[in-house]
């Protein structure tokens, strides 16, 4: 009789057998911005190279669309001609900010990676900001030059940062500065390499800086779970390319895409699937279909709606993996999902990270999710996580506390805010997220958000920022915004506004938040009363205490 062989004790000793010495992921320690940090020993030591690397791959799809479609190669030369061009018609250089205002595509892909030969700092805006919140972004990072298209271009306040649109300008200074060398500019490991807004407590978005070294180690973690997977099935890493095609459905401003769907695929030579337009169940499994899509990163919004198309009608045969990223997942929509679409009983993964910590910094595996389907997993190659109670000390398994995230994939910092930045990451370079859990086993388990964060359809909203702009609206005393349950986004934002009777309706205050902020943080639910908000012994007003 054969002995039953751990699960976890065979990952432990894959994993080993791939970091030892003289192995392909080799880990050594160094000193990363003060801080003894484990990194690969053989590693590229910037973005460039990753793009150098993808010219091997040549013809292979890279950027593919419902009606386009792009090669390693094309993408290169592309990415190379729009630098050459930044640089001599706009003066781009090194650390200058290039600004990126646009919904998913290759052009998005391609203004990011020019930036890159550059050394300039591609700075990715929110595509759903009002114009007050475009206005903020271009002041707070003062990008030399603005990529954006036609819809958000037009959304773009009077500002003497020049404007190309993807449609018309890219086209004609790719064509125009096309057939020379890509260009390539020295930068250091710690450089910055791209700014993605994440929202902040004080009601305005933070700029999160993530370094040349963080997107390369990001990269270099797909690397290694490709080789994980490869092992399972016997077989030895590779460094042909990958048959895998992942859709893109969240956006290039996030880190889900950006960081961990399209430029790791620059070294393992896979395809990056986007869907136009807002998210249509059937337009997009009919792509999936179509492009034999293999690896779908998803949010809980997205695979709620899955449950409610039929998907019968749909091959989905090729779709070998859906993780479920950027909001809680339920146990009662795993299961549900299970059901509906059995070929994901065994390939379905849930995860926990945030933007400042660069990926995931915990993944719950298939094997994780069916002996604890309300964890989201364990730390993930490179990672460490603790939980600390309010001295800042380790607390034992088992019990709550903070969550505390320490990588090579951890930010630099806020753009321009130190002292967020120093709240934020402690001088041994843990990141404080902020979320309360438990490590229970080796597994954590998410029981609490930041405070009063509303996490809607993976968004991050603040109410502090939407409370600001309701208290510009002349008939508002006092409001509260919280978040309530909600059956496929998590949660949506509700309102609470404290007016003299008639003085104001929901819909006026609606069109009021609309004009200023992004859809998704106008208050979906609303309460007007002419009473006062509950508030504690310092004045602060007890959210908790609020009712629609």
């Amino acid at each position: 009789m054969s002995e039953a062989v751990d699960p976890q004790e065979f990952v432990a000793k894959v994993a080993a057998g791939l970091t030892a010495p003289g192995a392909p992921f080799e880990l050594t320690v160094e000193h990363v911005l003060g801080v003894p940090i484990p990194v690969l020993a053989q590693r590229r030591r910037n973005l460039r190279e990753l793009l150098e690397h993808s010219l091997s791959w040549g013809e292979r799809d890279y950027l593919v669309t419902e009606d386009r479609r792009i090669s390693f190669a094309e993408h290169a030369a592309a990415a190379g001609a729009l630098a050459t061009a930044l640089a001599r018609r706009h003066g781009v250089g090194k650390g200058d900010r290039v600004g990126i205002l646009a919904a998913n595509g290759p052009d998005w892909v391609i203004a990011f990676w020019a930036a890159q030969c550059l050394g300039a700092i591609p700075v990715g805006y929110n595509a759903w900001w009002a114009p007050p919140e475009i206005a903020y972004g271009l002041e707070h990072t003062t990008p030399t030059v603005l990529i954006a298209d036609a819809k958000r271009a037009a959304l773009v306040p009077a500002t003497d940062i020049p404007v190309l649109t993807m449609e018309t300008d890219l086209p004609a200074l790719i064509t125009e500065f096309g057939g020379g060398d890509i260009p390539a500019t020295p930068v250091e490991e710690d450089d910055p390499a791209v700014i993605l807004y994440t929202s902040g407590t004080s009601g305005r978005p933070k700029g999160v800086v993530h370094s040349q070294r963080n997107m390369v180690a990001v990269s270099d973690y797909h690397r290694f779970t490709d080789a994980m997977l490869a092992a399972f099935a016997g077989q030895p890493p590779s460094d042909g390319p990958s048959d895998r095609r992942y859709l893109v459905t969240a956006p290039l401003f996030h880190i889900a895409s950006l960081h961990n769907l399209v430029v790791p695929r620059l070294l393992t030579g896979a395809a990056a699937v986007f869907p136009h337009g807002a998210f249509e169940v059937g337009r997009v499994l009919s792509l999936v279909e179509r492009e034999r899509v293999t690896n779908w990163a998803a949010v809980p919004t997205m695979a709620a709606r899955l449950l409610e198309h039929d998907v019968a009608q749909h091959d989905l045969s090729s779709l070998a993996a859906l993780s479920l990223n950027s909001a809680p997942s339920s146990p009662a929509l795993l299961a549900s999902l299970r059901e509906k679409i059995p070929s994901l009983q065994f390939a379905l993964t849930t995860s926990y990270g945030l933007t400042e910590s660069g990926t995931a910094a915990t993944v719950a595996t298939p094997l994780d999710l069916l002996a604890d389907d309300a964890s989201v997993g364990r730390p993930i190659f490179g990672v460490a996580v603790e939980i600390r109670d309010a001295d800042g000390t380790a607390v034992p398994d088992g019990e709550e506390g903070e969550i505390c995230i320490r990588s090579p994939y951890v930010m630099l910092g806020y753009w321009n805010d130190e002292a967020a930045t120093k709240s934020a990451i402690d001088d041994e370079r843990w990141l404080r997220s902020g979320d309360f859990g438990t490590l229970r086993d080796g597994r954590l388990t998410v029981s609490g958000r930041r405070t009063d964060l509303i996490l809607r359809g993976g968004e991050n909203v603040y109410p502090t920022e939407i409370e600001n702009v309701l208290c510009e609206h002349p008939a508002v005393a006092e409001c509260a915004v919280f978040g309530v349950a909600h059956p496929e986004l998590g949660q949506e934002v509700a309102a609470v506004v404290v007016a003299e009777p008639g003085a104001v309706d929901p819909e006026e205050l609606r069109a009021f938040v609309a004009a200023r902020l992004a859809y998704f943080k106008v208050p979906a639910q609303w309460r007007i009363t002419s009473d006062a908000l509950p508030r504690n012994a310092t004045g602060k007003v007890t959210r908790r205490d609020l009712a629609l």
